[in-house]
């Protein structure tokens, strides 16, 4: 019924905002090297600290402490950082945070009202493309609390709340002069908004098979300027299993396991998506990734591998991802790091 309930919720969210603009852009690009190497089909298999930026009840599935960290080298030379950690608290269940920062560079500033053919001193001539000799460097950031219970031993909720900002501008309000009237009009150069995430995670009991909704970026419009639009909301339905390995649909194997995953995926500003992905890890120490994403106008192909390994008695997993853009952006590359304290 709870499950019914937040399907029914993201689909009232949606209506009618088939708009083709969405604000904070940067909430789309998703982190975890392991995730994107699969398609970005993890909506079931979200677990630990990465858990908080996929599903928060995955958060309830990890019994110690885990830090997580993923860098993002993103097209146009962009760079995103993602931090996240997860504290159990025994039937209390799990807290989590986030955070995410993303490095546009610097950009040099050009006018149009200044761009003209100039006359150099030789009597040569030559277009002026508007620079003005000064620069910029717009910046976006989330921090976010999670928090996460599993209700019974298959059946795990959790929610996030989430404040992003986004400026482009190193000032935060610049004011225009209508050259008319003379009239002062002042605007913010930034944007800001608190969001919400809901998730569940059910164990179907049926060997591997597990189904995670979530729900992501649920909140108010969000003002660039004097313009209003919706944030990136998006909506999750999963569904996972291994094909071999412990609990295998196929047969079982204490050494070679393969997972297999796929995500239904509605966002607000796009058409209907979906993400297909595979796992194999050999005694869970070395794994090898591959998926695709389905419906994307510049994305498709994606794969990647990872090693886990024990450093001190804390397990460390070092993750890699690639994603393969159209011919006119750079491909995607990720690393991740994570530590589990026992």
């Amino acid at each position: 019924m709870i499950m019914l309930s937040l399907v029914v919720l993201c689909i009232e969210q949606m209506h009618g905002q088939k708009v083709g603009t969405t604000s904070l852009q940067f909430l789309k690009v998703m982190p975890t090297a392991r995730a994107t190497a699969m398609g970005d089909a993890f909506g079931s298999l979200a677990s630990g600290a990465d858990a908080s930026f996929w599903n928060p009840a995955g958060l309830a599935r990890s019994e110690y402490q885990q830090v997580a960290s993923t860098l993002t080298s993103w097209i146009f030379d962009t760079k995103l950082i993602a931090l996240a950690y997860d504290l159990p608290m025994g039937n209390l269940g799990n807290i989590g945070f986030q955070f995410q920062y993303v490095d546009y560079g610097t950009i040099k500033e050009t006018r149009a009202d200044v761009s003209d053919l100039v006359m150099s001193a030789d009597g040569s001539r030559f277009f002026n493309s508007g620079l003005t000799g000064r620069s910029f460097t717009p910046y976006s950031y989330l921090v976010g609390f999670s928090y996460a219970q599993a209700l019974t031993d298959k059946f795990s909720i959790g929610g996030t709340v989430k404040y992003a900002m986004e400026s482009l501008w190193t000032d935060n309000v610049i004011t225009t002069v209508n050259s008319v009237t003379g009239e002062e009009t002042s605007y913010k150069t930034y944007a800001e908004a608190f969001l919400f995430d809901f998730g569940m995670i059910y164990n179907t009991g049926y060997r591997s098979v597990q189904i995670g909704v979530s729900a992501q970026n649920f909140g108010p419009q969000v003002t660039f300027a004097s313009k209003e639009h919706p944030a990136p909301f998006a909506f999750r339905l999963g569904i996972s299993a291994n094909m071999f390995g412990k609990e295998g649909l196929l047969f079982q194997d204490n050494t070679n396991r393969l997972t297999v995953a796929y995500d239904l995926f509605q966002p607000n500003d796009y058409l209907q998506q979906m993400h297909v992905g595979a796992e194999y890890s050999f005694s869970e120490i070395i794994a090898l990734r591959v998926g695709y994403k389905v419906d994307y106008d510049s994305e498709g192909l994606t794969y990647g591998a990872g090693v886990c390994t024990d450093l001190g008695g804390w397990p460390v997993s070092v993750d890699y991802s690639y994603g393969k853009m159209n011919e006119y952006l750079n491909n995607v590359h990720r690393i991740s790091l994570g530590v589990q304290f026992k």
